[in-house]
C-alpha cells in the first residue's frame, strides 16, 4: 500500500548511491524533493473532486471557502482556486521553506485573479485564526504529528470553531495490520522509484517513524527525502476524539476495488463495515 504522506518539518534530504565521478551530477543530486513528492504521493485533482462533490451532496450547495491545514506546498489550495472563480483558499503550515517553494512553484503559476483568492500562511494550526470556512482539510495523515489525545482534541476543536455553521472537516487515515509493521514498499514511476519506509513502530506508545526515499535509474538515491515522527492513530480513536471535540457526526469513506486492475478503484464510498485488509486508506468527514 502506497502511503500519501505529509512533508516533514525538519528533513533536508540526503543524496547517495551512484558516485558522480567525471559524469556530472547524479539524478539524485539534481532532484527536487518537493516535485518528486507531489508526483509520487499527491493527486490533488482527485482529492478536490471528492471534497467538492461530497460537500455538495451533503449540503446541497457548492463550497467556496477552503482551508488546507499542514498545507506544505499549497498544491491542494491552488487546485481549489483554479476550480471556480469564486473559490477562496487559505493554507496553513509551520515550515517556511516548504511554503516558499509553494509560492514560487504553485502560487506564482496561477493567474493574477486566482492569486488574489489564495493565501499561504506561516502559522501553527493550533493557534492560527482565519475567516470562517466551508471546508477544512487535514490530509496526508498530517495531524498524526499531534501525538497526545489532548493535543489532537484541541486541534479538532480549533477546526470546529473555524467552520461555518454547515461546514465540514475532511481528513484521511490509513491502517491495516501492515501499518503496525516495520517494512519498506517500492513503487515504480517513469523516472524514479518511490520507497515508503516504516522504519520503527513502538506498540507501547503508538509512535511511528517513517521515511520517504527516492531511487533513480542511474543508481543514485535520495535517502530520507522526508521523515515523519507520528503517532499511529486508529480509526475508532480518531472518530471518538472528533466527537469529544464537538462534531455531531462522522462518516468513513472506503475505497472501492477494481477487479480488472486488481487495485483500488479511486472511488470512495460511505461505509459502516470494511474488510480487515493488510493496508487501507480512507477519508473521514466530520460535520459541525
Amino acid at each position: 500500500m502506497v502511503k500519501r504522506d505529509k512533508r516533514d518539518k525538519n528533513s533536508k534530504g540526503k543524496s547517495g548511491g551512484a558516485r558522480r565521478g567525471k559524469r556530472g551530477p547524479t539524478m539524485a543530486e539534481q532532484a527536487d524533493r518537493h516535485a518528486l513528492y507531489e508526483a509520487a504521493v499527491q493527486c490533488v485533482e482527485a482529492e478536490i473532486d471528492f471534497v467538492d462533490d461530497e460537500f455538495m451532496r451533503l449540503r446541497g450547495r457548492r463550497a467556496r471557502y477552503l482551508r488546507e491545514d499542514f498545507c506544505g506546498t499549497g498544491n491542494t489550495s491552488c487546485e481549489w482556486v483554479r476550480r471556480r472563480s469564486d473559490n477562496y483558499a487559505t493554507g496553513v503550515d509551520l515550515d517556511e521553506e516548504v511554503l516558499g517553494w509553494g509560492q514560487a512553484n504553485h502560487v506564482a503559476a496561477l493567474t493574477p485573479a486566482q492569486r488574489k483568492r489564495i493565501a499561504l500562511v506561516h502559522d501553527d494550526v493550533l493557534e492560527a485564526t482565519t475567516p470562517l470556512q466551508d471546508i477544512v482539510l487535514a490530509m496526508n495523515f498530517s495531524y498524526w504529528l499531534l501525538k497526545e489525545r489532548r493535543l489532537l482534541r484541541r486541534y479538532f476543536r480549533r477546526v470546529l470553531d473555524a467552520l461555518n455553521d454547515d461546514g465540514i472537516f475532511f481528513l484521511d487515515c490509513y491502517g491495516g495490520y501492515d501499518a503496525f509493521r516495520e517494512l519498506k514498499e517500492k513503487t515504480e514511476h517513469d523516472d524514479f522509484t518511490y520507497v515508503w519506509d516504516q522504519a520503527s513502530y513502538n506498540p507501547v506508545d503508538g509512535n511511528l517513524l517513517c521515511h520517504i526515499h527516492f531511487h533513480f535509474p542511474d543508481g543514485s538515491k535520495l535517502k530520507r527525502a522526508f521523515s515523519y515522527e507520528w503517532r499511529l492513530w486508529t480509526l475508532p480513536e480518531i472518530r471518538e476524539i472528533l466527537a469529544e471535540a464537538g462534531f455531531r457526526r462522522t462518516t468513513v469513506y472506503w475505497q472501492g476495488w477494481d477487479e480488472d486492475e486488481q487495485d483500488g478503484s479511486g472511488e470512495f464510498l460511505p461505509v459502516t463495515r470494511a474488510d480487515a485488509d493488510a493496508g487501507w486508506i480512507c477519508y473521514i468527514t466530520a460535520e459541525k
